[in-house]
C-alpha cells in the first residue's frame, strides 16, 4: 500500500471585520492562541470550544508555530483596537457613579416589594 500524502488548506478565514475565524465558526484565531499559550492542550481546547473539530485546532497550532510573528503581532494589533473602543465607549458612556445609581436603585426596588 502506498500512502498518498494532500496537503490541506489551513482551516482559517477573515471576515468582513478582518477577524480571522478558525473553519467555519465564530472563534477567532486569538482564542485559540491564548488557550495554546495558557498550556491548553488541542483536545482541551475542542472541550472548550466544541464548534471545533481537533484537527482544525492542530492546524491552527501549527500554523501559528510557523507564523508566530505575523500572528503575535495580529493578535497585538487587535489588543491595541479593542483599547481604542473601550476607551472610545467609557468615554462616551461614563460609568462615573453608576455603581452608586444601581445600588440605590436595587435598595429602592428592595423597599417597594418589602413594604
Amino acid at each position: 500500500m502506498i500512502l498518498e500524502i494532500e496537503t490541506k488548506p489551513v482551516p482559517l478565514r477573515v471576515n468582513a471585520d478582518g477577524v480571522i475565524l478558525v473553519g467555519k465558526t465564530r472563534v477567532p484565531i486569538d482564542t485559540v492562541v491564548y488557550c495554546f499559550w495558557n498550556g491548553d492542550t488541542a483536545e482541551e481546547i475542542v472541550e472548550q470550544f466544541d464548534a471545533l473539530k481537533l484537527s482544525e485546532v492542530y492546524a491552527v497550532i501549527a500554523y501559528y508555530l510557523d507564523h508566530q510573528e505575523e500572528i503575535d503581532a495580529y493578535i497585538k494589533q487587535r489588543k491595541q483596537e479593542a483599547e481604542i473602543i473601550r476607551q472610545e465607549n467609557e468615554r462616551r458612556f461614563p460609568s462615573h457613579g453608576l455603581r452608586e445609581k444601581l445600588l440605590t436603585h436595587l435598595k429602592n426596588v428592595e423597599a417597594e416589594v418589602s413594604g
